[in-house]
């Protein structure tokens, strides 16, 4: 185009004065002489000065303009329609393999029966696209998992992890056990060993049980204990708690059996470490304790009598405060005592009753020995933690 304009300028330059130059099928710039034109295009010189006709001009830039608006028109319009066409082809496949994924499934539910499946429609169902999402989702989840465990801080990660877990196990097992067995205890115990009538004094075996039907519990009492922590020593409180709920008294403040006026106390776990020896029920036998109310009835069976005691108050204590105990011998008394928070010692939960039947005027005084001579231990906790075992308390 270039060429045939420059020729087409040359040829309007040699056309005689007083004749039209021939039409080409291009709009060429028209000049405008200064001076006179030489006869030949070869008898020009430099100083010869011309103007350009600002229409010609116009209509040239124009042509170009022209030409390149739709050169690029023509490419980027096939880039869309390419673009296009590969979209609408990976919709297709997408359509295709939902298709047969819903094809497959359906032929699984009904083996018995033909499934005839519809033709594929132009577009994607709101179920397809649904599945094709989760397709996605599913796939990128998965390279993502798989870059993780590729990368040089997961198996550190990891590590961390279990160690912090084992941690976390060894040193709260108790507390995550007790809590879990606070809602399973419920359903541990048959009905039709839990007393439903608080009012009649009954004739029972001689064996000697605590019954709390609120908390389901029916479980032996030793009251062959010594008032020791000391393992050494036979009959201490530590290994009776492991076989019953052990008779926590034989020392001032606490002389008295069922029957008798004064107070003594019943011992028992909440909850404990899961290496200790023992039944496991007894190591969570307290452990809904908590739940008791004033007003609520437990029974103990002993010397052959059932003995009734309705729940007075409840105090909280340290381990050592074994004198809130002492409650006089005006009245017949027995005391619940368990570990509280579940999963831990540090305090004591005292749960007093008072002896409703057989009737309280009944109740004789205590026969003191040389057991009120001997001193009031800590009250029993729980068995030490692992880490506890190896770096002290």
């Amino acid at each position: 185009m270039t060429r045939e304009q420059i020729n087409a300028i040359y040829s309007q330059q040699q056309t005689p004065s007083g004749t039209q130059p021939t039409q080409t099928s291009h709009t060429e710039p028209q000049w405008q002489e200064a001076s006179s034109e030489p006869t030949s295009v070869y008898d020009r010189t430099e100083s010869v000065s011309r103007q350009t006709n600002s229409d010609s001009w116009k209509q040239y830039h124009t042509a170009w303009q022209d030409y390149y608006q739709k050169y690029y028109e023509r490419y980027y319009m096939g880039a869309v329609r390419q673009t296009q066409n590969a979209y609408q082809k990976h919709a297709e496949q997408l359509q295709k393999s939902a298709s047969e994924s819903i094809a497959a499934a359906k032929s699984q539910q009904n083996t018995t029966t033909k499934v005839e499946t519809e033709p594929a429609t132009q577009t994607m169902s709101e179920d397809e696209a649904l599945y094709d999402l989760r397709q996605q989702i599913i796939g990128k989840v998965q390279d993502q998992a798989k870059k993780v465990r590729k990368s040089r801080h997961f198996m550190p990660a990891i590590s961390a992890l279990v160690v912090f877990v084992v941690f976390a196990f060894l040193q709260y097992n108790s507390m995550i056990i007790g809590y879990a067995k606070a809602y399973v205890t419920p359903g541990s115990v048959k009905s039709q060993d839990i007393i439903v009538n608080p009012n009649v004094t009954t004739a029972v075996d001689k064996a000697p049980r605590l019954i709390i039907p609120k908390i389901n519990i029916n479980v032996g009492v030793d009251y062959n204990t010594k008032p020791t922590n000391d393992t050494k020593v036979k009959g201490n409180l530590i290994d009776a708690m492991r076989k019953n709920v052990a008779y926590f008294g034989g020392f001032p403040g606490a002389l008295s059996k069922p029957g008798q006026l004064g107070n003594f106390g019943l011992s028992g776990h909440s909850s404990n470490e899961w290496y200790t020896s023992g039944a496991e029920e007894l190591k969570f036998v307290f452990v809904r304790l908590p739940d008791l109310r004033k007003g609520d009835v437990f029974y103990l069976n002993y010397n052959g009598t059932r003995y009734t005691y309705s729940i007075v108050k409840t105090v909280t204590v340290k381990p050592t405060d074994t004198a809130k105990l002492n409650m006089g011998y005006d009245k017949p008394y027995a005391t619940l005592i368990t570990c509280v928070p579940i999963g831990t010692d540090n305090e004591r939960l005292f749960i007093v009753g008072e002896q409703i039947s057989p009737s309280p005027e009944t109740a004789k005084h205590p026969a003191t020995g040389e057991s009120s001579s001997q001193s009031a231990p800590q009250l029993t906790g729980k068995d030490p933690t692992v880490l506890e075992r190896l770096f002290g308390r």
